[in-house]
């Protein structure tokens, strides 16, 4: 649980990765007001004022602590991919190169992933939101991906499930090289997201 707390790189775009993270994220910031004011407390306790050198220490303390207050607040704002998304391409997962809960942010707009697959040089991404700027999100990847050195790929963005598993199926198979940028394209999109 402590690795988990402090580090989510061997996690991060799995199944259920932003509703357990968000438990996390609150756990720490917890933690770490908990310990500013301990801090806090503990030097009021010794000399009976606030003018001491532990009161300093505790509000430097509070920064770490804020600063996972905002990355909790970030992840309590998504939800994971459904379970019924986790079933219907729960078999992609094992062949193909995927990811779940991709939340990419912008300056004016954060964009939503409920999946993702690389299948050749097609990235075919799942958004249950209705409502996504499909060409905004295309041209944000596209930005991030050459500005991180990864070649051309596809991208293809679906706000239905029945859709998306239609075209995972054909892409599956289709005769595809490899894509040689692949494992740099699926860091890259870990990296840009939350």
């Amino acid at each position: 649980m402590l690795r988990r707390i402090l580090g989510t790189a061997q996690v991060k775009n799995t199944y259920c990765y932003i509703d357990t993270q968000k438990k996390y994220e609150i756990i720490r910031t917890a933690l770490l007001f908990g310990v500013a004011l301990a801090l806090f407390a503990g030097g009021y306790a010794a000399t009976e004022t606030r003018n001491n050198l532990l009161t300093v220490i505790a509000i430097l303390g509070c920064l770490p602590a804020s600063k996972s207050l905002v990355s909790a607040i970030m992840f309590c704002r998504f939800h994971s991919a459904s379970g019924e998304v986790h079933q219907a391409v729960a078999a992609f997962d094992e062949t193909q190169d995927t990811l779940y809960d991709l939340v990419f942010t912008t300056q004016n707009v954060n964009y939503v992933a409920d999946h993702c697959c690389l299948i050749g040089n097609e990235l075919v991404l799942l958004t249950q939101d209705r409502t996504v700027d499909k060409k905004g999100l295309e041209a944000h990847l596209h930005e991030m991906l050459r500005k991180a050195g990864v070649g051309k790929v596809n991208i293809g963005i679906f706000t239905e499930l029945r859709r998306y598993t239609d075209r995972l199926n054909t892409l599956a198979a289709s005769e595809r090289a490899e894509y040689k940028d692949a494992a740099l394209l699926l860091e890259s999109l870990k990296e840009i997201s939350l």
